[in-house]
């Protein structure tokens, strides 16, 4: 079946939990805007370069969705699933399969863009207002390509999220019931409006201590996204992609900081920091939470600078001067591009 049928049934069951109280005309405006919403999300498929880092993690073929959201077929996306990627392709829902390039990838946000090269003859959909929803609002997640599905899903929290691989955005969506093709999904509202952009599955989207653990999705909101596409159309990035990177993975642990995993030939590799060492203090600052770590090293100086590392070691207190370097730089490009 395919989404431009789904999305019938998705919107019968939108009217069913009683978010909307229109009939007649009122009702048609909203389900050509829910199939307008259903038809401007694609597939994507995109394979990375020659020696990308990003390989060791998401893997050389990467696969997931976009959305159409210019006249001029500009898709918006997840940036990891054209991290360091070339020969990216987008797939219809009526099964065509276009050439495109990437456009910009923004470190801050994690939003990517891609640019068919053909002309994809579908309308793109306005942006909506995450800020503006509150929890429990009906939401519809559309995954692209002709194995996508559309399926209901509720706000069900809305907060700061800091991911183990140096990322942190403020105002992420959570939504409930989970996705696993969340990659690149569309997250939209009740009137057909983009609200966000699948990024995670997640074991807890509710994200509250002492009430039980629901597993669902964390989406980018399009508010991030507003402030910052005309510089990432100009210039491949936005304002503030560049930053501070030292090429290590960490979590939250009852121990504190846990560095989790560090990237081969990173600044954290040539420094000497290990996987099962724990952060205890930046640049002279302690830290106890991944947002107190990104945050100080983005805002401690240029993005190639020493920076100063207290970690534990098998009980035994360390001390490390790793030299940052400016994330863009390290990431490896098509040729020509």
């Amino acid at each position: 079946m395919s989404v431009s049928s789904v999305v019938v049934g998705g919107l019968i069951a939108l009217l069913a939990w009683g978010s909307v109280g229109a009939s007649g005309s009122g009702l048609e405006v909203q389900s050509r805007a829910l199939q307008r919403a259903s038809d401007a999300v694609v597939g994507l498929t995109a394979k990375a370069v020659e020696d990308a880092r990003s390989s060791a993690t998401l893997g050389v073929q990467r696969q997931g969705s976009g959305v159409v959201i210019s006249a001029d077929g500009l898709v918006l996306t997840i940036g990891y699933l054209i991290l360091e990627a070339e020969d990216v392709e987008i797939a219809t829902d009526d099964g065509r399969q276009l050439p495109a390039r990437v456009v910009a990838y923004d470190l801050a946000t994690g939003f990517g863009l891609v640019q068919a090269l053909v002309p994809m003859k579908l309308e793109p959909v306005p942006l909506g207002d995450a800020a503006g929803l509150p929890e429990q609002s009906p939401m519809v997640v559309v995954s692209g390509g002709q194995t996508g599905a559309v399926s209901m899903a509720r706000l069900v929290s809305r907060r700061p999220f800091s991911g183990n691989w140096e990322y942190h955005i403020d105002g992420a969506i959570f939504t409930a019931p989970a996705r696993r093709d969340h990659s690149g999904a569309g997250l939209f509202n009740d009137q057909g409006e983009l609200i966000g952009i699948g990024s995670l599955w997640v074991a807890d989207a509710l994200g509250m201590p002492g009430v039980p653990r629901q597993q669902g999705n964390m989406f980018v909101p399009v508010d991030l996204l507003k402030p910052v596409l005309q510089d990432m159309r100009a210039r491949g990035v936005g304002p503030d992609s560049q930053r501070a990177w030292l090429g290590l993975q960490a979590g939250e642990t009852a121990a504190g900081l846990r560095v989790l995993r560090v990237n081969e030939d990173s600044p954290a590799d040539v420094a000497g920091l290990e996987a099962g060492d724990t952060i205890l203090a930046i640049d002279g600052q302690e830290v106890r939470t991944l947002e107190a770590l990104w945050k100080r090293l983005w805002a401690g100086g240029p993005p190639e600078r020493d920076v100063q590392l207290q970690v534990l070691r098998q009980g035994r207190p360390l001390g490390f001067t790793v030299h940052s370097v400016d994330r863009m730089k390290a990431l490896k490009r098509p040729k020509g591009v």
